[in-house]
């Protein structure tokens, strides 16, 4: 029965499951999702030839990353003013090229492991997973959204990330998964019993590290401002409306002058550093008297025409912050002189950012020794580990006003979460739309502001020292134990299918009955 439902429906239910695991991220958190759906994609890949096994998989990405990504058309259609049917077509490729990753990993399973078993399972299988979303999150560029360990940012594999990482966490996914299957798909009991204690002990022990204290406090908590000044994007850039927004964050800055950190939005002044002299010296001069620091988002020329996506410190604060990893399509139009002006989305305003430079210091702010990321280079743990154990204290900012009332803000919130939890480093969140926060060492919520309203988010933020282990090692670790692991388990596979079968015992022969005389 089940072997006619996998080969006749193998490929709805591999597409069910893609659709299916969007929902164990934000906003939904229904994490258990996170460990069904891959699970049933591994039992939908056992006994699979390679071609079905990359068609599957493909599946899987299409219905995943169709429906997890499928925000991106909001700033395509909505404010790039490309129709509908244009925003829709880029997003389903963005979809389909992100889909051929787990196409990969399913092929290349089949390919590796023919006859499937535990050892392909439990081994292979999540080490697998684990290298196909690292290459994801590197290739051309790289798109680390929707890696699995982001959805337990509220579990108990979720505490592993200070050791691992977020891909340590999306291998303990992929492992209870194939957990899972021999749990309910062993064909005998004793499996069935290893594979109940192997999740126990998995979470059980992800639990007990998450009391662990890897970092201490480096002082008192600081008192802090987060201005969220909700300006709509169509208006954000237009001449006629600068004064507006300056004026609307510096009155949202005055009224928080008890604050000594105050940090605006990613770009939340919308004009060149050298268009508004006047009005930074201003700022700077009024902050110093009040005793405050302010991070001001705004883009900065340089005298050869190149600008930057950066952060400024004024007041009681030091430093210039260049944003390093740039959106393509966003931040910057890859074959320009082919694609600018194909259509309206390729024209956006300031959309040819430069990238600053790999090895910028933290920026300090009334004291505070502060890892600035700007927008998406939040999703890269690498480069916001790249600032610590310095930093005491995680600043990222972003305009997700791009991608309206989607879903895409929520992921992107969930992303910077983990990387709190990574570090144990206080998070603080400034946004134009939301979403707006402050976030402890835990990765745990402290302070949100609503999204779509304009204000400032309040509250406190407690500095500290020390390094996970994580910060100390980065991803390496855990890439190169995957790639060891699945070398070693093919290793393992080859040698059981080349050693000769058992031959069987040859019964004895009976001996004759003998008939007495």
């Amino acid at each position: 029965m089940t072997m006619n439902l996998r080969h006749r429906h193998g490929d709805l239910l591999a597409l069910a499951a893609g659709l299916a695991l969007p929902l164990a991220f934000a906003p939904f958190g229904l994490f258990p999702l996170a460990i069904a759906a891959p699970a049933l994609l591994l039992w939908l890949w056992r006994g699979a030839t390679p071609r079905r096994a990359l068609w599957r998989g493909a599946l899987f990405g299409a219905g995943l990353f169709g429906v997890g990504v499928n925000w991106v058309h909001v700033s395509i259609h909505v404010y790039g003013h490309s129709s509908l049917a244009v925003a829709i077509g880029l997003a389903a490729l963005l979809a389909a090229y992100l889909a051929l990753f787990p196409a990969l990993t399913g092929w290349l399973y089949a390919r590796l492991f023919p006859r499937g078993g535990r050892l392909a399972e439990l081994a292979a299988f999540p080490a697998l997973w684990v290298l196909g979303e690292w290459l994801r999150g590197w290739l051309f560029t790289g798109f680390p959204w929707l890696w699995l360990g982001y959805s337990q940012t509220d579990t108990p594999l979720g505490q592993l990330a200070p050791l691992t990482g977020v891909l340590g966490v999306s291998w303990a996914c992929a492992l209870s998964a194939a957990l899972l299957l021999i749990l309910f798909r062993g064909p005998h009991a004793t499996p069935r019993l290893a594979a109940a204690m192997g999740v126990t002990v998995l979470w059980a022990a992800s639990a007990l590290i998450g009391r662990v204290e890897w970092t201490e406090p480096a002082g008192a908590p600081v008192e802090v401002a987060l201005l969220q000044g909700n300006v709509d994007q169509d208006l954000k850039w237009s001449a006629e409306e600068r004064r507006g927004i300056i004026d609307r964050y510096l009155e949202l800055t005055r009224q928080n002058w008890d604050r000594p950190v105050i940090i605006w939005p990613e770009t939340a002044l919308p004009a060149f550093r050298h268009q508004v002299p006047k009005t930074l010296e201003e700022l700077d001069a009024e902050a110093k008297s009040h005793g405050a620091g302010v991070l001001v988002g705004l883009p900065v020329m340089e005298a050869d025409q190149r600008y930057y996506n950066s952060l400024l410190a004024v007041g009681d604060g030091d430093g210039l912050y260049r944003k390093r990893h740039l959106v393509p399509f966003g931040d910057y139009l890859p074959l320009a002189g082919l694609l600018r002006g194909l259509i309206n989305f390729f024209d956006l305003p300031m959309s040819s950012f430069s990238a600053g430079a790999p090895d910028q210091p933290p920026l300090r702010v009334n004291g505070l020794t502060l890892a600035p990321s700007v927008c998406y280079e939040i999703a890269f743990p690498d480069e916001v580990r790249s600032l610590l154990p310095a930093a005491q204290v995680l600043v990222n900012v972003s305009n997700d006003a791009w991608f309206g009332t989607s879903i895409g803000p929520h992921q992107h919130f969930q992303i910077a979460r983990m990387r709190a939890l990574e570090t144990e480093r206080w998070l603080l969140r400034a946004t134009n739309t939301g979403i707006t926060a402050i976030v402890d060492h835990r990765g745990r919520v402290q302070r949100l502001a609503p999204q779509f309203q304009t204000g400032a988010l309040t509250g406190s933020a407690e500095p500290r020292a020390g390094a996970t282990p994580f910060v100390r090692t980065g991803t390496l670790p855990v890439v190169t134990a995957a790639l060891l692991l699945l070398l070693a388990a093919w290793a393992g596979a080859r040698r059981l299918r080349s050693r000769p079968p058992r031959p069987r015992p040859v019964p004895a022969p009976e001996r004759p009955m003998e008939i007495p005389d």
